[in-house]
């Protein structure tokens, strides 16, 4: 399998292994189709790698039904390749226990789910973090980026975390390790098609 050869070779006293096998953190941005599904396909190697996956979906309502989070809960129960944890803001959370009159904001919600990221990053919970749309939170101001960016620069262990997300702040692209800017060339919607299962979910 070929293997990419780097440009450069920093002089930062790692071994190729050691340099090789760092946690990185991952942007997926811009106005072109793709970012989440990117990031689930890498989802898809880390559970082909036996990795525990936490995938975090910010602002997309409950109601979304992803193709992808079908197929990647079924191969997390599989037991054959890592487990998969799905967590969805628009259905409040799986771990916030509330009453049917305690209704919250979609600011308080992302804020209590960048605390769970926060957490589960501080006990190495899962190998692969998707924090799908999370560029949103920060742009909105909900989230406060330089924390983001000080906690994913000081999380312990080998940690690999993909944010999607239009308008990724300034501040987050330059602390990531790999960035990726989906542009738009085409798209059916321009000429007014809709989106369609298999494609857009």
């Amino acid at each position: 399998m070929p293997q990419g050869q780097p440009s450069v070779v920093p002089a930062d006293g790692l071994t190729t292994r050691q340099r090789r096998n760092r946690p990185l953190t991952i942007v997926h941005t811009g106005v072109g189709k793709g970012k989440s599904t990117a990031a689930f396909g890498l989802a898809l190697r880390a559970w082909n790698q036996g990795w525990p996956i936490g995938v975090f979906q910010f602002v997309k309502s409950a109601k979304w039904k992803v193709g992808e989070e079908r197929a990647l809960r079924v191969l997390g129960a599989s037991g054959e390749g890592g487990t998969v944890a799905w967590h969805k803001m628009g259905e409040g959370w799986s771990w916030v226990q509330r009453t049917v009159e305690q209704e919250v904001s979609s600011e308080e919600a992302a804020r209590e789910g960048w605390a769970q990221v926060k957490r589960d990053l501080a006990a190495e919970t899962y190998q692969l973090y998707v924090l799908d749309e999370f560029a949103y939170p920060m742009h909105w101001g909900w989230v406060d980026t330089a924390e983001v960016v000080a906690v994913l620069r000081d999380r312990p262990g080998s940690q690999h975390v993909v944010i999607t997300g239009r308008n990724a702040p300034a501040a987050l692209v330059e602390a990531a390790d790999l960035v990726t800017e989906m542009t738009k060339v085409k798209h059916p919607m321009d000429a007014g098609q809709k989106g369609q299962k298999g494609i857009e979910w």
